[in-house]
């Protein structure tokens, strides 16, 4: 299995969570890295998970997925 790199432009962080969209409920998921890399969805790293948020209007459901090297926990639902 390949690492891949966090989504976010200039960051060459591993990935550790993955952020998908349903568009039709205005609502964003961040979960687990994907599997697969879906070219619809954002892999992010721990502190580019842990920074994002929902576009206005939209409501973002976390998931507890994630822990950086340190130990600290990334955010829950």
């Amino acid at each position: 299995m390949s690492i891949r790199s966090c989504s976010r432009v200039a960051c060459g962080e591993p990935s550790v969570a993955t952020m998908t969209f349903d568009y039709a409920d205005s609502m964003a998921v961040l979960g687990p890295l994907s599997i697969e890399h879906d070219p619809h969805s954002f892999d992010l790293c721990h502190r580019h998970a842990a920074l994002t948020t929902a576009p206005q209007g939209w409501q973002l459901i976390r998931h507890r997925v994630f822990t950086d090297p340190s130990g600290i926990t990334g955010p829950s639902d």
